[in-house]
């Protein structure tokens, strides 16, 4: 059996355990929602079997490839000389890793690199995903600091991710060769559509800001407690689930 009583859940996960469940009867009882037991059975999975389930998409790729650049635009609109953090932080309920960390004032800095035009503008009619809101929260408990930002940039995609689009697109069009006019004309097209070099930096970057809420930390601290209990109670009914 394991102790579950230490088990850290990581920042950019917190939200799936703020989550509320569906049904009024369920919240009333202070259950956890299923959005929150789907993820509890992925950090089961990785505490008890070591297994992690690997999710890459083109987006969380260019999320990873394209984050110093995204710092270097983020610099360049406020004329400051950020660093990206390289230092994680635990407490005795979460762990994180913000991407920057700035003193005077005390903020942390979340860096979103949006995939292309479409998806950065999509936020702007929208309030900020609460995702990325208990994430900041999670950051500014784990590190003091008193307000945060979610900074979502629009980069130029990563030549490697483009050169590959570029293959996907030559398989669909069944073309001759790259050099079939019709191909090339789509593939113009295509890289256009993932390089913004053109666009003003100021249009290029969407900042919403968030302000610590002790309240909330409380109730991050209530639902980890909550999150150790149902793994707990997880392992006792698999293990005994046939007999």
């Amino acid at each position: 059996m394991i102790n579950f009583n230490n088990t850290l859940i990581r920042s950019s996960s917190v939200g799936y355990l703020m989550t509320e469940p569906q049904s009024k009867a369920d919240k009333e009882a202070g259950l956890l929602s299923k959005t929150a037991q789907k993820h509890l059975i992925e950090v089961y999975i990785a505490e008890k079997y070591g297994r992690v389930k690997d999710i890459q998409t083109k987006q969380m790729k260019k999320g990873v490839e394209a984050e110093d650049d995204s710092i270097d635009l983020l610099n360049r609109y406020w004329f400051v000389g950020y660093a990206k953090n390289e230092h994680r932080f635990t407490n005795d309920y979460i762990s994180g890793h913000p991407d920057i960390i700035t003193v005077n004032p005390n903020k942390v800095i979340d860096i979103k690199s949006s995939y292309d035009l479409w998806t950065f503008l999509g936020n702007i009619p929208d309030k900020l995903d609460n995702l990325y809101y208990w994430q900041l929260q999670s950051y500014m408990w784990l590190t003091g600091a008193t307000s945060g930002h979610i900074a979502y940039c629009l980069v130029n995609t990563p030549f490697g991710i483009i050169e590959q689009e570029k293959r996907y697109l030559l398989n669909k069009m069944n073309v001759v060769s790259e050099e079939s006019p019709e191909y090339v004309k789509e593939s113009m097209k295509l890289e256009f559509n993932m390089t913004f070099d053109d666009i003003d930096i100021s249009e290029r970057i969407l900042i919403f800001n968030v302000d610590r809420n002790e309240d909330d930390i409380l109730r991050i601290q209530h639902k980890v407690e909550k999150a150790r209990e149902f793994l707990s109670e997880l392992e006792k009914t698999h293990i005994n689930f046939n007999k």
